[in-house]
């Protein structure tokens, strides 16, 4: 009897993590806010596409990095949440862990201009240590396990890549860069996501699934959207610029991280 109860209690227990880790698909308004840098901050009100105790994903306008910290206050239902659980608005930071397009069939969410969908798993009621003083900074995550509520995060470490930019360890594990000069343009996406003026025909210096340097005669910021194409690949990607340097040779850089989608070097790799 008494290992029935046990057996009771744990297929019980099991079926409350299950429950808890379920995605619930609820259309719920939030509003996003985050701070890039010192001089760059929006606030956006969306909406939810899912979301469980531990996270959610949501549609944006924003093209956000992935590594970054955001501010999210929305009317979560009581039952999942971890912390303030008679406030009207539940107010918690969480940490992009995915940026993907949304698929072009969704015309009614691009009459809105929300062209992205963000996934993202909650951090707690306060940002980490140092954040308000480094708010461009980029964070890991490290679940600590499928059923609890603790995300462990800490600073991501950049390392240079070889072409001198800046590099993730994700990147690394994925591959050197390839020195191989590819025809690009490369155009600037301005604040509001809609294309600049800023735009210039160039080649790369390097590229990888993940990210590229190209050459550049424009004077871009490090955190910059941008979008590159290139009609031999058929292909147009949005990306971020993680730098810009004077090689060597005296010509300027632009390291770039891809975002969302990844260059296709099939048949070259």
């Amino acid at each position: 009897m008494a290992l029935r109860v046990k057996l009771d209690h744990a297929m019980d227990s099991k079926k409350e993590s299950r429950r808890r880790r379920e995605r619930m698909r609820i259309a719920l308004p939030a509003i996003v806010q985050s701070k890039e840098n010192a001089e760059t901050e929006w606030s956006e009100l969306t909406r939810l596409l899912d979301v469980t105790p531990f996270g959610a994903s949501f549609s944006s306008s924003h093209l956000i990095e992935v590594g970054r910290l955001v501010h999210m206050t929305l009317p979560m239902p009581r039952q999942m949440r971890c912390f303030d659980h008679t406030a009207d608005q539940y107010k918690v930071w969480a940490l992009v862990r995915y940026v993907k397009p949304l698929p072009e069939s969704a015309a009614v969410l691009a009459k809105k201009g929300e062209k992205f969908a963000i996934g993202v798993a909650f951090v707690g009621k306060n940002p980490p240590e140092g954040h308000k003083a480094q708010p461009s900074k980029f964070y890991d995550a490290n679940l600590q396990d499928d059923s609890s509520s603790k995300l462990g995060i800490r600073s991501d470490i950049t390392r240079k890549d070889a072409g001198g930019g800046e590099a993730t360890r994700q990147e690394l594990r994925e591959g050197t860069r390839l020195g191989m000069p590819v025809d690009v343009i490369l155009e600037v996406i301005a604040y509001d996501g809609s294309i600049s003026a800023l735009r210039e025909q160039t080649v790369t210096e390097n590229i990888s699934r993940r990210g590229a340097s190209v050459f550049t005669a424009l004077d871009v910021a490090k955190g910059t959207r941008v979008r590159l194409t290139s009609a031999h690949h058929q292909i147009s990607i949005n990306a971020f610029v993680l730098g810009r340097r004077v090689g060597a040779d005296g010509l300027p850089r632009l390291h770039l991280k891809f975002a969302g989608e990844q260059w296709p070097l099939d048949g070259i790799v």
